[in-house]
C-alpha cells in the first residue's frame, strides 16, 4: 500500500512538472485540484482496500472456523444417525413385543372367557347337585323317620311276645322282625304254629295299614344237616318256611303278594356261632324285613323327574 501511495505522488509531481511547461497556471491549478482529488480517492480506495483485506481475512478465518464447526457437526450428526438407528431398532423391537403382548392378552382374554363360561357351568352344576343333595337328604331323613315310625308300630303290635321269641330292630334303613324257630315252627317242619300265626297277624295288621312297604321274608337254619324225608337239605327247609309265612300273610291276613318276596338263606347268614346249642338256636330263625318304598328316592338318584 505504501508503494501505491509513493507511485501516486510521483505521478502527480510528474504531471505537474509536465503541465507547467505546456499549460497555463490556471489550468495547472485545475489539474492540481483534480490530481489532489484523484490522490484523495486513491488514498480512500487504498484505505478501503486495506479494510476489505482485513475484513476478508477475518471472513476467511470465520469461514475456516465454520468449516471446522461443520466437520464437527457432520461427525456429531453421523453419531446421532447411528444412535437414531439403534433407537429405531429398539422401537421396532418394542413394537414387536407390544404386538406379541397384545396377541397374548387377546389369547388370555379368550381363555378367561372360556374359563368363565366353564366356571359358570360348573357353578350351575354344583348348585344343581347341591339342590339334589338337599332333596336327597330330605328324602333320606323322611325315609328314616318313616322306618322308625314303622319300627315303633311293629314293636307296639308285638309287645306281648318275649324277646327270646322275637326281636324288632332297625338297621340299614330297614325294620328287621326276627322270629325264632320255637315261635313259628316245630323242629324240622315248615308248618306255622298257632302262636306264630298270632304274631304274624299282628304284623299283618300294621302292613295292611301301610301300603308303601316292601316285605322280604328270609328263612335261616343252623349248620346241622336236616334228617327227614320232607326236606333234602337246609336250603329246602329255609325256603319252605319263608314260603309258609308268605302264604299265611297273604291267604289268611290279606297282605298284598305284589310287595312280598320269600327266600331261603339256609345256614349261610348266621347271627351267632353254630358251635353251641344257644348259637344254633339263634340262627334257626325267620326274618321279616320291612322297608318303606324308595321309589321317589330312586327316581332322584337316577336323575328322573
Amino acid at each position: 500500500m505504501n508503494r501505491l501511495i509513493r507511485f501516486s505522488a510521483f505521478l502527480c509531481i510528474l504531471s505537474v512538472s509536465f503541465s507547467s511547461c505546456i499549460v497555463s497556471k490556471k489550468k495547472f491549478d485545475a489539474e492540481t485540484v483534480r490530481a489532489n482529488k484523484e490522490h484523495d480517492n486513491v488514498v480512500a480506495l487504498t484505505s478501503k482496500l486495506g479494510q476489505m483485506t482485513d475484513q476478508n481475512a477475518r471472513l476467511n478465518k470465520t469461514i475456516k472456523e465454520l468449516n471446522n464447526n461443520i466437520k464437527d457437526l457432520n461427525a456429531l450428526n453421523l453419531g446421532l444417525n447411528e444412535k437414531i438407528e439403534l433407537l429405531q431398532d429398539s422401537i421396532n423391537a418394542l413394537h414387536d413385543n407390544i404386538h406379541d403382548r397384545d396377541n397374548r392378552i387377546s389369547t388370555l382374554g379368550n381363555e378367561k372367557e372360556n374359563t368363565t363360561r366353564q366356571l359358570n357351568s360348573t357353578n350351575k352344576q354344583i348348585e344343581e347337585q347341591r339342590k339334589k343333595l338337599e332333596q336327597l337328604q330330605a328324602l333320606i331323613d323322611q325315609q328314616q323317620r318313616a322306618t322308625e315310625a314303622l319300627r315303633k308300630k311293629i314293636a307296639e303290635a308285638l309287645n306281648g311276645f318275649n324277646s327270646n321269641e322275637l326281636t324288632v330292630t332297625m338297621k340299614n334303613g330297614k325294620v328287621y322282625i326276627s322270629m325264632q324257630e320255637g315261635l313259628l315252627f316245630p323242629s324240622g317242619s315248615a308248618e306255622v304254629n298257632p302262636k306264630g300265626k298270632e304274631a304274624l297277624s299282628k304284623v299283618a295288621g300294621v302292613l295292611n295299614t301301610n301300603s308303601d312297604i316292601n316285605i322280604d321274608i328270609e328263612g335261616h337254619t343252623d349248620s346241622l344237616p336236616i334228617h327227614n324225608k320232607t326236606y333234602a337239605d337246609n336250603w329246602s327247609l329255609s325256603t319252605a318256611r319263608s314260603t309258609s309265612i308268605a302264604h299265611v300273610l297273604i291267604d289268611e291276613y290279606k297282605v298284598s303278594p305284589a310287595k312280598l318276596i320269600a327266600s331261603g338263606r339256609s345256614q349261610y347268614d348266621p347271627v351267632a356261632p353254630n358251635g353251641t346249642p344257644e348259637g344254633r338256636g339263634k340262627n334257626r330263625r325267620t326274618e321279616i324285613i320291612l322297608e318303606p318304598k324308595l321309589d321317589e328316592l330312586m327316581r332322584l338318584l337316577n336323575g328322573s323327574k
